[in-house]
């Protein structure tokens, strides 16, 4: 692929673009419902997890306001129903919602799952390979999921290559903002210290390539087995492979 400016650094989405969509549907999130439950009984006292709760109730709270009918979690942090909270986290979570707090929660869960080696994570083969390739080439490479932050390093920490981290220099999740948004690839471009035009934005969904399009980014759409169709109108350069970035 060939690019307009001088590609200084490389921003990556993860689910079908670095790892296989089926990991994160068949893997990750099943992983994370059957163990959401436990995870909150025996942590609702930390600090964190009563964060993740309290915007929990008021993310249901808008749901209720906004007709959009989901299991109601009405009560403070303490004196929150559990088997509620685990009903409206898996209505969350049938939706595949991109909610911060649910990920926070999804991403500790996960972060539980690697620690005891239950979980492993996978990227595609060409990923450590690119990854070697830009180091030398002195590109910073970035990651910018829905999944947090957390949930991310623990990721390229475990892939079936070995620990990738040490390629990567920093993540970005939905605290920056929303990935359909414009505003947010403006803003992680502010927080890297790298001109817009200088940053390759590579993604499998064109609505995401869209927003970092209008903030001046680059944009490659990454076609990989299993992905969702995307529309044939896209006018995203596309690659297959990592290797294909020059």
């Amino acid at each position: 692929m060939t690019t307009s400016n001088p590609i200084t650094a490389l921003l990556l989405d993860i689910e079908g673009t670095t790892t296989p969509i089926d990991f994160v549907y068949k893997v990750l999130f099943p992983y994370a419902r059957e163990h959401v439950r436990d995870y909150l009984a025996n942590n609702a006292a930390s600090p964190i997890v009563e964060g993740d709760i309290a915007a929990l109730i008021e993310l249901n709270k808008d749901g209720v306001r906004r007709g959009l009918e989901p299991p109601r979690v009405d009560g403070s942090v303490e004196e929150i129903s559990l088997e509620k909270l685990v009903a409206y986290v898996h209505w969350l979570m049938d939706r595949d919602s991109k909610a911060t707090p649910l990920k926070s929660i999804q991403g500790r869960i996960w972060e539980a799952g690697y620690n005891s080696g239950e979980l492993r994570s996978q990227v595609f083969e060409d990923v450590p390979r690119a990854f070697g390739r830009l180091h030398k080439q002195r590109r910073k490479i970035f990651i910018y999921s829905s999944g947090s932050a957390l949930a991310q390093k623990l990721l390229f920490s475990a892939t079936q290559f070995g620990d990738l981290t040490s390629y990567i220099s920093d993540y970005f999740d939905t605290n920056i903002g929303a990935k359909k948004e414009s505003e947010s690839y403006a803003r992680i471009s502010k927080a890297i210290a790298v001109p817009a035009p200088n940053i390759l934005f590579v993604s499998d969904v064109i609505d995401e390539l869209d927003a970092a399009r209008s903030a001046g980014l680059e944009t490659s759409l990454c076609i990989r087995p299993g992905n969702h169709p995307q529309s044939s109108q896209s006018n995203h350069e596309t690659i297959r492979s990592f290797d294909e970035i020059a």
